[in-house]
């Protein structure tokens, strides 16, 4: 009986321990981000990286996978040249950051994005974001990048 606890402990730990692996959930985050956001693959991106039940902390947009089909094929179909470009991305147990520059049209200042990502079972579980125009002039010269 001994034995069966404690293999069953060691699989838990190994499955909490998959989950929480920051460099897997980074990768699945900017791979994400890649296909979405650069490549404009919407179908592909929501099948491949999104649980169906995602949660969106965006009090703009809906709740789910196939909220964000419809938002980002209604987007990208608006604005074709839309792109982003990662300037940083961090990466903490189960949760993703990445902070990039996001253009909807390649002759303007932009926006600074961050966006926060809960991976769970190797799916996007969650996300929150904040996200400001670049401006055109800046009180210092570190730029937001």
């Amino acid at each position: 009986m001994k034995k069966i606890i404690a293999a069953s402990v060691v699989l838990i730990s190994l499955a909490v321990s998959a989950q929480a692996d920051p460099v897997a959930n980074k990768k699945l985050v900017l791979d994400m981000a890649n296909m979405l956001f650069v490549q404009h693959k919407v179908d592909q991106a929501i099948d491949t990286y999104f649980a169906p039940g995602y949660v969106q902390h965006n009090p703009m947009a809906v709740n789910g996978a196939e909220a964000i089909r419809t938002l980002f094929k209604g987007f990208y179909a608006a604005n074709p040249a839309a792109t982003i470009v990662v300037k940083r991305s961090l990466a903490d147990g189960d949760l993703v950051a990445i902070h990039y520059s996001m253009k909807i049209k390649p002759d303007e200042r932009g926006f600074a994005v961050i966006d926060i990502f809960r991976v769970e079972n190797g799916k996007i579980a969650e996300h929150w974001d904040v996200s400001q125009p670049v401006p055109e002039k800046s009180a210092n010269n570190n730029g937001m990048f």
